[in-house]
């Protein structure tokens, strides 16, 4: 069976405000085209679909059509909720959905439909797991686990129970049901230790607390995974497939891909990567002065751009309107003023660090030191607990 696997679409995100449903729409239908492109006949696609759960009337049209136009008249697709989707709202149009050979997951424990007559259709399914048929009549096992915590897969706290616990139970449950030795794929959206994360999500690793060591994983021929941002392989064929634009601005200059595979009895074969090209890209610029500034803004129309400025004085609105003018593409200005020595006297913007850098931050101006470990690990999960919420 040929398999695509994409993750964190993030329909209805925005870059400083700006919005972007227009590149996401334009980039969803090029994974379209790759797929009839490559004769896929199974797109998995590894949570955070949109970006909040609240997404709009506009991301939500956005989301249907590209799902209907990727599966096409005969090919399958497996989703899954993420840490930024309301699962039960994802999964809300399943019934429907499942008569387009589209299939959702989220932490509800509702049993999808199968059958019917396209050419790619589930043939089996459970509550954390589906068996897909492909057109010459093989069938793949998929271990699926959305987005995993105690809330959303309503337990409690168990005590003496580690998260590394109840994710080792998490995926033998979801690999139970492969009993007769198919070739099988593990669809999750988690963190895996050693992971590289960008500026743009959230702090995921709560201190290292939920993160997820190669071990747990199971042995699957391929494992798809979604959360970070940035494409990345771990040993053996472990993949996060990575966010289809650059969201935040330390991924300028990094490709964008989507990852084609062909997988039988035997294992995993011509795997490579397609790049998406749809989508403006980020730049970040930095230059001495807002003339030679506006001058390099000038390089790079239909970008986005993040630009830092050496500066001996503070800028005046007449020099900042002058910046914007030369590229409606620049999204933030970062001045550094200097001394006359050279030394900075701006120091770091609230604005690139992240949560656990700001907490420290803070108990450091009140105590003098720095915050304990488990503090800071206990701040993090709070954070999360309020995003879930």
């Amino acid at each position: 069976m040929k398999i695509l696997h994409t993750s964190d679409w993030h329909i209805g995100k925005r870059l400083a405000g700006r919005e972007r449903l227009d590149e996401q729409a334009a980039v969803l239908n090029e994974i379209a085209s790759v797929c009839d492109r490559e004769g896929v006949e199974l797109v998995l696609v590894a949570g955070d679909v949109f970006d909040n759960y609240l997404p709009s009337a506009r991301a939500e049209s956005v989301f249907y059509a590209a799902v209907k136009a990727i599966a096409g008249k005969d090919r399958c697709v497996l989703a899954i909720s993420g840490n930024h989707d309301d699962n039960v709202r994802l999964t809300a149009a399943g019934v429907l959905a499942e008569e387009q050979g589209i299939y959702i997951f989220g932490n509800g424990r509702r049993v999808p439909a199968t059958g019917g007559d396209r050419a790619v259709c589930a043939v089996e399914a459970g509550t954390n797991h589906i068996v897909f048929r492909g057109r010459t009549g093989g069938r793949v096992y998929v271990n699926v686990l959305p987005y995993p915590n105690e809330a959303r897969c309503g337990e409690e706290l168990a005590p003496g129970e580690s998260f590394a616990d109840k994710m080792r139970r998490w995926i033998a449950e979801g690999q139970a049901a492969c009993a007769e030795g198919l070739p099988s794929v593990f669809l999750s959206h988690l963190f895996v230790a050693g992971g590289k994360v960008s500026e743009g999500e959230r702090e995921i690793d709560l201190g290292g607390a939920r993160a997820v060591p190669l071990s747990l994983l199971p042995p699957c021929a391929y494992t798809a995974l979604g959360h970070l941002h940035r494409r990345q392989h771990f040993r053996g064929n472990v993949y996060y497939s990575g966010s289809i634009l650059q969201y935040s601005f330390d991924e300028a200059g990094c490709e964008k891909s989507v990852v084609v595979f062909d997988l039988d009895e035997s294992g995993v074969h011509g795997l490579h990567e397609v790049p998406l090209t749809a989508g403006r890209q980020l730049v970040r610029l930095s230059a001495n002065g807002a003339e030679e500034g506006a001058a390099l803004l000038g390089k790079y129309p239909g970008a986005y751009v993040e630009l830092t400025l050496y500066l001996r004085e503070p800028l005046v609105s007449a020099q900042v309107r002058a910046l914007k003018e030369a590229n409606e593409g620049l999204v933030s200005i970062l001045p550094v003023v200097q001394g006359d020595g050279g030394e900075s006297l701006a120091g770091v913007s609230r604005r690139q660090m992240s949560s656990s850098e700001l907490f420290s931050a803070y108990y450091r101006s009140l105590y003098g030191e720095d915050a304990p470990k488990e503090l800071t690990e206990l701040f993090l999960s709070l954070t999360e607990a309020e995003d879930e919420a």
